[in-house]
């Protein structure tokens, strides 16, 4: 007989008073796996940015040249914070050769947010 699963419950929150963005990167033909490592560098820099709280890279599945970014800040002070900060630097400096164009960046104000409990206690090297 099928063991049943326990039932878990997703975590809510509400966001007043952040900021977020969604930036699409076009990477140059054949560079989007430099610009994924490179991505990769800077997110495990984020404790650098403690107001940072979300920061999420995803590749686009019907472009092999795009990648999405989607982030969430704490507050303005937060977003200026990862702005000045040194791997924000570093990022920016070392981008533009990996790019065709400039990033397309939409602001947006988080509202609500929702992820389930167990989503960061799976076995996943990193």
């Amino acid at each position: 007989m099928a063991e049943q699963q326990e039932s878990i419950e997703p975590r809510s929150a509400l966001l007043p008073g952040r900021r977020s963005l969604m930036v699409r990167l076009t990477a140059n033909e054949g560079m989007r796996p430099a610009l994924l490592d490179l991505l990769n560098t800077y997110a495990d820099g984020l404790a650098e940015e403690p107001g940072t709280e979300v920061f999420v890279v995803s590749m686009d599945p019907e472009d092999a040249n795009i990648v999405w970014l989607y982030e969430i800040f704490a507050d303005e002070q937060a977003e200026e914070a990862h702005r000045a900060s040194q791997g924000f630097g570093h990022l920016m400096s070392a981008m533009p050769e990996l790019l065709n164009g400039q990033p397309a960046v939409l602001r947006t104000v988080p509202l609500r947010m929702t992820q389930q409990e167990n989503m960061f206690s799976e076995d996943w090297d990193f």
